[in-house]
């Protein structure tokens, strides 16, 4: 059963335009010109309880749009949208009580205050009992290890530490369904990692949809499997990535750690080079046959390593919104 239905959604916004300069200003003043932009055009999807799903698209795609109406910020210009069987714009308080919308770029927390104020502020208005108020707190603690950071004033705590207590205040009720617009915004690697872990176990633990956007693609790759890729308000693609990256990409790169130089001419006669220096080289070899290569390589060449890997994620997705043909593949 869907926990999230998405049903020819469209938004538009009435956009006012004025011509630069005085006289452009004067014009506008009498005579405003207004022009209908479609934030998200006819889009539908649905996602089922318990899964995470990626949700891609360029800067302006429409994402942050969908994600809105999806919490009920945003009145839909046209379409149906249904989430845990309520229609989010009409703001039910049983449906606010299951769901969390967390953004990145977003805070929260009381910025003069610690975080636990903000916490004690959540549970009572979500009227969280006192006995699984202080639950999901000690298990939110043993994830993130808030312990050290509850007591300090938010404006005093790092990005990451705030990114920490950001996502606990908005789980503390223990939300259903989960709309994170990029949550690792700005955190280093190793931060980023730790909130992927969080997301990962509150997953399991609590059986969330949960819907991500966000342009860190390690963020998607280690969190989903199914992805949805928007441009311009319209669905360019709803499926498996795996899928995915094989359609847009029929072909693997070997990474190589050579024990002495060769030349492009040497190795060029395995794949296509895609970079040579000094003695690390890429190449790229049909999908089919990439261990048969590797090993022909292994026997020909002298080498320390070698490593079979998918392009980056971030060039399939990069040759989808350039216009490649999902349908048919791309760069062969």
């Amino acid at each position: 059963m869907s926990k999230i239905t998405v049903d020819n959604l469209s938004k538009q916004y009435k956009v006012h335009f004025k011509e630069p300069g005085f006289k452009g200003s004067i014009k506008s003043f009498f005579q405003r010109r207004v022009e209908t932009v479609n934030a998200v055009h006819n889009l539908s999807f649905s996602i089922g309880k318990g899964e995470m799903v990626g949700f891609l698209g360029p800067n302006g795609a429409g994402k942050t749009t969908t994600l809105k109406v999806l919490s009920g910020l945003l009145y839909p210009t046209a379409g149906r949208v249904e989430v845990l069987g309520f229609t989010p714009h009409k703001r039910q308080e049983a449906y606010l009580r299951q769901m969390t919308l967390v953004m990145g770029n977003k805070n929260q927390l009381i910025w003069d205050l610690p975080a636990s104020e903000t916490f004690l502020v959540n549970k009572a208005i979500y009227d969280i009992p006192n006995t699984r108020y202080k639950q999901t707190l000690a298990e939110f603690n043993e994830m993130l290890n808030l312990e050290p950071l509850l007591k300090k004033q938010v404006r005093k705590l790092s990005l990451g530490e705030r990114m920490k207590c950001e996502l606990a205040a908005a789980l503390l009720h223990r939300p259903q369904v989960l709309f994170l617009d990029e949550p690792t915004l700005g955190l280093d690697v190793t931060m980023q990692a730790a909130i992927r872990e969080f997301i990962t176990t509150y997953n399991k633990q609590y059986g969330a949809t949960i819907l991500l956007t966000s342009h860190y693609m390690a963020d998607v790759t280690a969190l989903t499997r199914r992805i949805i890729v928007i441009d311009k308000g319209q669905l360019l693609y709803d499926g498996d990535l795996q899928t995915l990256v094989e359609k847009m990409a029929p072909f693997k790169i070997l990474s190589l750690s050579l024990r002495e130089g060769k030349s492009a001419d040497q190795l060029g006669a395995f794949g296509q080079i895609e970079t040579l220096s000094g003695l690390k080289a890429k190449i790229r070899v049909p999908r089919g046959r990439a261990t048969a290569v590797a090993a022909d390589i292994l026997t020909a060449v002298k080498v320390d390593d070698v490593l079979i890997e998918d392009p980056p994620v971030e060039d399939i997705i990069r040759q989808i919104f350039s216009g490649e043909d999902i349908q048919n593949g791309g760069a062969a």
